[in-house]
C-alpha cells in the first residue's frame, strides 16, 4: 500500500524539461572581441613581413567563429590594411606609424587570418595576405597633378638611389652605408622632373673613410651588432640638378628568435629581385613566414557569413515581429546593424 502511494506521488511530480540554451549573438566586426583580435593579427602580420612598410587596419571585412570546447574557439578573420609610412625595420610601434594618405598613392593589404581564442588568449595559427597600389586612374581623378608610384627597378629612380646614398657616405664619418632595398619611389614629369624615392640602408663594419680604399671589404654587421635605418632623397632636375638626402639609423634591435631581421643577402646599389618590375613591395612575397604564408586555402572556410543576408533576415525578422497588433504611437524598434563589414577607419580604396 505503501508503495503504490509513493507511485502515485511520483507520477504526480511535475516534469522539468532541460531547455537548450539560446546560441550566443553573432560577433559582429566591430566588437571589442573582434577588435582585440584584429590587433593580434595585424601585429602578426608586421612581424612576420621582411620587405616593405607596416600596414595598419582599415576595416574588419568579416568574421566567423567556431567553438572548439570550454574556452576555446577559432575564429577567421578578413581584413582589409593600409601601408603607413614606417618601413617594416623601423623601431616606432605602429600606434605611431601615419597611414599613407590616398592622394600619396595608397597601397591596401588584403588579409585572411586565422586565430584561436584559447583561455581568454589569441593566437595566429596561419595567415594569407597580398597587398595592391591603388590605381594610377583613382588617383589622377583626385588630383591631376599627384604623381604616382613608380616601378621600383626603374632607371632614373635606381639613378637616384645611387646618388643619394654616395653623397651621404661621402659626408658622413660614421659607418659606411649600403643598401638593403628601394621601398617607395616616384617620379613627377611636370613643370620640372623630380624624382623621390625612399630606401631602407644598413651599416657595415667600415668607417666612409675605409670604404673609399676598399669598398669590397666592406661587409654588413652581424646580427648582434646590426644597426638598420631608412632614408628617403629628391632629385630636381633644373638647370643644375639639386639632391636632398636624409638619412635615419635606427641602433641595433634584437630580433625575435623566430622572426628573422630583413634578407641581407643585397648588393649595393641592386634592389631586390622581391621588387623588379613592381612599385611596392607585396604582402603576399615579403609575408613569408613558413607556417603562415603557405598555409593552403582549405585553412580558410568558403563559405564566410554573408553580411548582406545577416542584414536582410534582421530586417525581415522585424518586419515579421511588427505584424503583431501594437498599441497607438507604438514606434518599433530599428533593425539592429549587420554584423560585418566593420567601420572603415581611414578611407576606402
Amino acid at each position: 500500500m505503501k508503495a503504490l502511494v509513493a507511485l502515485i506521488f511520483l507520477v504526480q511530480l511535475p516534469i522539468h524539461k532541460a531547455v537548450p540554451a539560446a546560441p550566443p549573438a553573432p560577433l559582429r566586426c566591430d566588437d571589442p572581441e573582434s577588435e582585440a583580435a584584429a590587433e593580434v593579427a595585424v601585429s602578426y602580420i608586421n612581424d612576420h613581413s621582411h620587405h616593405g612598410y607596416k600596414f595598419a587596419l582599415n576595416r574588419i571585412k568579416n568574421i566567423r567563429v567556431l567553438p572548439q570546447g570550454l574556452n576555446n574557439d577559432i575564429m577567421f578573420l578578413e581584413l582589409d590594411l593600409l601601408e603607413t609610412t614606417c618601413h617594416i625595420l623601423s623601431p616606432t610601434c605602429l600606434a605611431n606609424c601615419t597611414v599613407r594618405s590616398f592622394i600619396e598613392h595608397a597601397v591596401e593589404g588584403d588579409c585572411d587570418v586565422k586565430l584561436q581564442k584559447l583561455n581568454g588568449k589569441f593566437s595566429v595559427l596561419a595567415s594569407k595576405c597580398h597587398s595592391h597600389a591603388d590605381s594610377g586612374e583613382d588617383i589622377l581623378r583626385l588630383c591631376p597633378d599627384c604623381p604616382l608610384l613608380a616601378s621600383l627597378n626603374n632607371t632614373e629612380v635606381l639613378t637616384t638611389v645611387t646618388a643619394a646614398l654616395n653623397d651621404y657616405n661621402s659626408k658622413t664619418a660614421d659607418a659606411y652605408l649600403r643598401l638593403l632595398e628601394i621601398g617607395r619611389a616616384k617620379i613627377q614629369h611636370y613643370p620640372v622632373n623630380i624624382v623621390s624615392v625612399e630606401f631602407a640602408v644598413a651599416a657595415t663594419n667600415c668607417t666612409a673613410e675605409e670604404a673609399k680604399r676598399n669598398v669590397e671589404a666592406c661587409q654588413l654587421l652581424p646580427d648582434d651588432q646590426s644597426n638598420f635605418g631608412f632614408c628617403t632623397a629628391t632629385t630636381v632636375m633644373l638647370p643644375l640638378q639639386d639632391l636632398r638626402v636624409h638619412c635615419q639609423l635606427y641602433g641595433h634591435q634584437v630580433p625575435t628568435p623566430d622572426i628573422p631581421f630583413l634578407s641581407q643577402d643585397t648588393s649595393a646599389g641592386l634592389v631586390p629581385s622581391v621588387a623588379q618590375g613592381f612599385t611596392n613591395h607585396n604582402l603576399r612575397l615579403s609575408h613569408n613566414n613558413p607556417v603562415a604564408s603557405e598555409s593552403s586555402s582549405s585553412e580558410f572556410p568558403t563559405s564566410m557569413l554573408s553580411a548582406k543576408s545577416v542584414g536582410k533576415r534582421a530586417v525581415a525578422e522585424v518586419a515579421q515581429h511588427d505584424k503583431v497588433p501594437r498599441p497607438v504611437g507604438f514606434v518599433p524598434p530599428p533593425p539592429p546593424p549587420p554584423p560585418c563589414p566593420g567601420k572603415i577607419r581611414h578611407f576606402k580604396i
